[in-house]
């Protein structure tokens, strides 16, 4: 069993994994790589960035290297915002990198296809423009094992990406306009297709424990590269079966034959050797000679993992002309060099980029005092929830590695201690102001998809009380309805979809008919708990319709939603800490 499993890591402390990493790799590479921003999270390239290119930014979260800080450099990506492991960078960290990387042309953001990234750059794309930088977004969506042919909008981004980033740096790098980079990218992406295989586990270094169980025999076949499971689990077979099996998924949703030329990546996925990885592209080789199509280029190696784990991916990429041209087209990165001459680097001017305004203080004068819940009450309840999320951590993350990618718990208390830090100063402010610290102390702390959804969350709920200084029953339950809107606004799921909203939706439905009976804050708070837990059991039965779980349909059936727990475990900790006050 996976409990039994504790495994082993040359780390100093799971909190500083990040940072000092970065900071190992800007020592490596010091010619190359730099770290520009507040965050300290946009590796940028010394010498990519230039007045009247696009710039191209890459990301996603870490614990994939070399992707994606090891693709920033000259020809290839001007920058990378750098995530937590396994989630997306939050928006701020990407618009460090998008100020970095403007020469005034635009820029062009690359990620692979996830509920997270697509929310955290697409908040950064419109933060871009209201600072006048146009931006542009671009989703990988490589992944063959994670919706069929004909729904290819709603696949992963996996190891294609390796392919479509090269050519749009280098379509950027030739002088390309914003409109013609993304036409590139979307030119390498429809001709890219990726099958997976996973033979072990990885695991979060802040758990030490395997995100999911798989037998010493057994083999996942079209496991994503977070962990997430993938179409089918089988006895382990040849290496020959194996690459059989993955090229034949390929090969049935991309037309090649004869003639044909092709660029290949066997990749490994943190764990499997390249003795392993050569015998693999044998076969590759093999199937594709038996058709007559041309290998122009392959690389064989780790190109984009996942942690420790144990497996491999294999990609092709169909080319023509212009994809072979800007495949070919020299760069220089820590994890990919293409000789070639680079030309001059040419000038770059650093921008000023507007501040977005701030918001002021609120008037208290003008505030309704009729209330139990005063701020300093309120701040007492949140810190108390951030001390249930850190204590059920390592089982929430349990169960988002069943049907996840294991980080569920892990993000939610990073965001919760960014939370529990940010009021830590006890400043004198309303619930509101304190509602939207936490929100973008969340936001900057998480990235993910929680992130933007308990920032949204949290500034709805501050937004819907800010008439209060103190809540009464009324108020208090109208500020929990905030964090349900805020949620299902960003998020867009709804009950059934199997998601937090399953709990956050009869939560609500009972504060609200426990208000209606008259009943007070303790009363409204424990219905919420009551309602949480049954909305939670409840996703137990359901087939996920959201984030990475979709892609197993049936396999999520039997299993309780993360999401819909740690909502649960918030609506407690309200209720008991306000019983204590």
């Amino acid at each position: 069993m996976t409990d039994d499993i504790r495994t082993k890591k040359l780390i100093n402390a799971p909190e500083d994994l990040i940072s000092h990493a970065l900071e190992g790799m800007i020592a490596a590479h010091p010619d190359m790589l730099t770290i520009k921003g507040d965050t300290g999270r946009a590796v940028v390239a010394k010498d990519g960035p230039r007045d009247g290119k696009v710039g191209v930014i890459i990301g996603g979260g870490s614990g994939h290297e070399p992707a994606f800080a090891g693709y920033v450099g000259r020809g290839l990506a001007d920058a990378a915002a750098v995530g937590n492991v396994f989630a997306s960078p939050a928006p701020e960290q990407i618009l460090d990198a998008a100020r970095a990387a403007d020469g005034g042309a635009g820029v062009l953001f690359l990620y692979g296809n996830y509920t997270g990234d697509v929310m955290n750059f697409d908040m950064a794309a419109q933060a871009c423009e209201d600072l006048g930088i146009p931006a542009r977004s671009f989703q990988v969506t490589d992944d063959v094992a994670s919706a069929p042919k004909g729904r290819e909008e709603e696949r992963r981004g996996i190891a294609g990406d390796f392919f479509v980033f090269k050519i749009v740096g280098a379509a950027a790098e030739q002088g390309r306009d914003l409109d013609a980079c993304v036409a590139a990218a979307r030119h390498a992406n429809d001709n890219c297709r990726s099958m997976g295989v996973a033979l072990t586990a990885c695991s979060m270094p802040q758990t030490g424990k395997l995100n999911f169980e798989i037998g010493a025999d057994e083999m996942e076949i079209g496991m994503g590269i977070h962990g997430e499971p993938g179409m089918r689990r089988g006895p382990l077979e040849t290496a020959d079966a194996v690459t059989d099996e993955l090229m034949g998924m390929i090969l049935g949703d991309i037309e090649l034959g004869a003639g044909d030329e092709v660029a290949v990546l066997v990749n490994g996925l943190g764990a499997t050797g390249q003795l392993e990885l050569y015998i693999l592209h044998r076969r590759v080789a093999h199937i594709l000679a038996e058709r007559g199509v041309k290998i122009h280029h392959s690389w064989v190696g780790e190109y984009c993992t996942s942690l420790e784990m144990a497996g491999a991916s294999v990609t092709l990429m169909k080319l023509d002309d212009d994809l072979k041209a800007l495949l070919d087209a020299p760069c220089r990165t820590p994890a990919l060099t293409v000789a070639g001459a680079l030309p001059p680097k040419g000038q770059h001017t650093t921008r000023n980029h507007k501040d977005q305004a701030a918001k002021t203080a609120q008037d208290r004068n003008a505030l309704i005092t009729e209330g139990a819940i005063s701020p300093a009450d309120f701040r007492a309840m949140i810190l108390a929830t951030a001390d249930a999320i850190l204590a059920n951590r390592d089982w929430l993350s349990e169960l988002d590695g069943v049907i996840g990618d294991g980080d569920h718990g892990i993000t939610m208390d990073i965001g919760f201690a960014a939370v529990r830090t940010e009021l830590a100063d006890g400043a004198d402010e309303t619930i509101t102001e304190m509602s939207e610290r936490m929100a973008k102390a969340f936001l900057d702390a998480v990235g993910a998809s929680s992130g933007p959804l308990y920032a949204a969350a949290f500034q709805a709920a501050g937004d819907a009380v800010r008439d209060r200084l103190n809540l009464d029953a009324g108020a208090m339950v109208a500020w929990l309805d905030g964090l349900r809107e805020g949620i299902m606004t960003r998020g867009g799921a709804a009950v059934g979809d199997k998601t937090m909203v399953d709990a956050y939706v009869p939560a609500l439905t009972a504060a609200k008919e426990a208000l209606a009976k008259g009943g007070d804050i303790h009363a409204c708070l424990s219905a919420a708990a009551e309602g949480a837990e049954i909305g939670r059991d409840a996703t137990t039965q359901m087939t996920s319709k959201r984030g990475r779980s979709k892609k197993l349909g049936e396999r999520s059936v039997g299993h309780i939603d993360p999401g819909a727990a740690s909502a649960h475990i918030i609506f407690v900790a309200l209720r008991d800490a306000a019983a204590r006050l």
